[in-house]
């Protein structure tokens, strides 16, 4: 079973994959996933929203609760969704700790900046592991006017490398580094003890990351930083376009797929 102190043991990359209900959690979980993701990236993946700002506890918590059932040995992470932590931080704490107490998962996602350095540590203090996530963080979309890549210039990347530091210092057992540039990701994995998880980052961080509907092809767009290893989006219009013409043609249901009750013939 993958624990937050065992990633930082590993001498293979870390593969980490987003996942919102049980049964595509089984079979990441079933590949040798290290660790399942419950992303609030749901809200654009599952959800139907134009970006992650709508998603709710109550929706992380439940789609956590469903990830953990589907899961025997990958480390599940809950994101915690956007006001519920940085603003009062016995609420940031509490909210943490109903993932871990309620929803059944190993530990806490919080997209980063200096407000959270002792968020985190208060946090790791209480015994809620931390994954850190810098770079492009969705939830300042608003505020970042987009999903540009982060850290292109030098007092950018200096922050980022900084607020890295301060992470780790405070108890982070780990970093997602998001859609910065690979020199940039090199440095900061270079600098930190703790493991790196990239994403549009470059492939010298510890770990990758990817949406599992961009890996599985379940959308019709996916970001310039991911790859398409699947059609599972082509696959279900086949499998619902046959469907379709089975029963508008009559040969589904077939006699194999009906069951006749001899006692039943003298009903009226």
């Amino acid at each position: 079973m993958t624990t937050t102190r065992g990633l930082r043991d590993r001498e293979e990359p870390i593969t980490m994959l987003t996942a919102y209900d049980a049964p595509t959690a089984e079979v990441v979980d079933e590949a040798g996933i290290d660790v399942v993701l419950v992303g609030d990236s749901m809200g654009n993946a599952a959800l139907g929203y134009d970006s992650t700002l709508p998603v709710t506890m109550a929706d992380v918590r439940s789609r956590t609760a469903a990830v953990a059932r589907g899961v025997d040995d990958a480390l599940v992470v809950a994101d915690m969704p956007f006001l519920s932590f940085g603003v009062e931080e016995a609420e940031s704490v509490r909210n943490a700790g109903e993932f871990l107490k309620e929803a059944d998962a190993d530990a806490v996602k919080i997209e980063s900046g200096p407000h959270t350095i002792e968020t985190t540590r208060r946090m790791t203090d209480v015994g809620i592991p931390v994954m850190a996530h810098l770079g492009l963080t969705p939830q300042h979309v608003n505020r970042l006017g987009g999903y540009s890549r982060q850290g292109t210039d030098q007092d950018a990347a200096e922050e980022i490398l900084e607020l890295a530091r301060d992470h780790e210092e405070a108890g982070a057992f780990s970093l997602v580094l998001e859609h910065v540039p690979a020199n940039l990701a090199a440095a900061v994995t270079d600098a930190l003890s703790i493991p790196t998880i990239g994403i549009g980052a470059g492939p010298d961080t510890d770990g990758q990351v990817l949406v599992i509907n961009d890996v599985v092809g379940l959308g019709e767009w996916s970001p310039p930083f991911s790859k398409r290893f699947g059609d599972v989006r082509g696959e279900m219009q086949r499998a619902v376009g046959e469907y379709k013409e089975a029963v508008e043609d009559g040969t589904f249901p077939a006699e194999e797929h009906s069951h006749v009750e001899d006692d039943l013939e003298e009903l009226y």
